[in-house]
């Protein structure tokens, strides 16, 4: 697959990963009255991506950078006496290195998500992505990935599967960190959807802006990415989960 099609497929909110039944904390967000008109979405949508969407997408890109060239090729298709020695399962193994990494990138990913709610939906999205992604695009890389991943970590394998750049690939994690609540808006709000949809394009700049700065963090020293969650998501992500009447699973 030709990365820029990967792009637009994973771009694409119709993809089957969870997106559709989660509005980001919006629906909690509207239920508090944090937000209640086309300003306030704004404002919203603005927030996430300079908080949790640039934080995620930094972890992205950490989690294509571990997924390196050496691992795919580890992970890519062999006889079956090969891959029945590699790992006694006959799963070819991605590398007690990538996975170690990928484990601790979890590990710093959860440390920055005070929420418990946040962090259980953080690990369904990401298996429900791999899930998708096993019948959309087979790999062998994604059945032995380490479970329960936070779906970030997903997105930047998925990525790198694919062939994005980790730019790239920060920009889908930021794409739909702005287009799902945006989206849910259209349902919670009963807005225009051309005002839901004019929103994101507000944010274009940001969104390009975002991804680089993203990226930056990503390629460094994970330890050093920033903390950007953000409290009031945090918050409400908990009052949602023990909320009885609810449209959106988060």
């Amino acid at each position: 697959m030709r990365s820029r099609s990967a792009l637009l497929v994973l771009a694409d909110g119709r993809l089957p990963t969870g997106g559709y039944a989660h509005s980001a904390g919006l629906e909690q967000a509207i239920r508090q009255g944090w937000v209640t008109d086309i300003d306030g979405l704004r404002d919203f949508l603005r927030g996430r991506l300079h908080t949790t969407g640039l934080m995620n997408a930094a972890f992205a890109v950490a989690a294509w950078k571990a997924v390196d060239e050496s691992i795919l090729a580890e992970a890519a298709p062999t006889s079956p006496s090969t891959a029945e020695s590699t790992s006694g399962t006959g799963t070819p193994e991605t590398g007690t290195g990538a996975e170690a990494t990928l484990l601790d990138l979890n590990a710093e990913l959860i440390a920055r998500t005070p929420s418990p709610a946040l962090r259980r939906i953080g690990a369904w999205l990401g298996t429900l992505m791999l899930r998708s992604m096993r019948s959309i695009h087979p790999h062998p890389l994604f059945d032995s990935l380490p479970k329960n991943l936070q779906q970030p970590l997903v997105y930047g394998a998925v990525g790198r599967v694919l062939g994005l750049s980790d730019a790239d690939t920060a920009a889908t994690v930021l794409h739909e960190a702005v287009t799902g609540p945006a989206t849910a808006a259209v349902k919670l709000m009963h807005i225009d959807p051309f005002q839901a949809h004019g929103a994101i394009i507000d944010l274009a700049a940001d969104l390009d802006e975002a991804a680089d700065r993203a990226a930056d963090f990503g390629r460094g020293d994970p330890a050093e990415i920033p903390a950007l969650s953000a409290p009031l998501s945090d918050f409400a992500a908990e009052l949602h989960e023990g909320d009885n009447v609810r449209l959106f699973a988060s």
